[in-house]
């Protein structure tokens, strides 16, 4: 259980505050139930509530700064996706940020990443699909970096190119 003042990632809402623990006013909804409210971290005037024993969304503790240093460092080691069927491609991102875990939300990047590098060497544009996700997925995993770290969202990813430097050049 997760107390108030916690940081969680909560399914697509991304990094949340856990701002009360305890029965909502609700029409049709049991005061017996206990649910948390939670506000969001970038999703502005927001807020969301749902069962302490919820488990149809992934809800987990914000990592650490030592674990988000770890995966920062691992990051060159984490390998891209590997998509067998085109057609499905979008139902594998959508798979991986529903998830909720770094490692794959890792993972996600660099094979968009790499589609919109190969795409553009080639002359073509980058896919609607491929944008979104790169966004999406960087958002989520900036988002709980920057909590972890302490830090502001848009500097996270100077810190990491900064790390990854500093690592190969070590």
């Amino acid at each position: 259980m997760f107390n108030v003042g916690d940081y969680v990632v909560y399914g697509t809402n991304g990094v949340c505050k856990v701002t009360s623990i305890g029965p909502i006013d609700c029409p049709g909804v049991s005061r017996e139930r206990l649910y948390y409210t939670m506000t969001p971290c970038y999703i502005r005037d927001s807020s969301v509530s749902t069962p302490v024993d919820n488990t149809r969304v992934v809800m987990r503790k914000v990592m650490t700064r030592a674990e988000a240093e770890n995966l920062i460092d691992r990051m060159d080691e984490i390998d891209e996706l590997e998509v067998r069927e085109e057609k499905k491609r979008e139902i594998e991102y959508k798979s991986i940020l529903l998830s909720c875990d770094p490692e794959e939300i890792v993972g996600l990047i660099k094979t968009i990443s790499e589609r919109i590098k190969k795409r553009t060497d080639e002359g073509k544009k980058i896919t609607s699909s491929d944008s979104k996700y790169i966004h999406i997925a960087e958002d989520s995993l900036y988002g709980e970096l920057a909590i972890a770290l302490g830090m502001e969202r848009d500097n996270v990813g100077d810190y990491i190119k900064s790390r990854l430097e500093e690592k190969l050049g070590a």
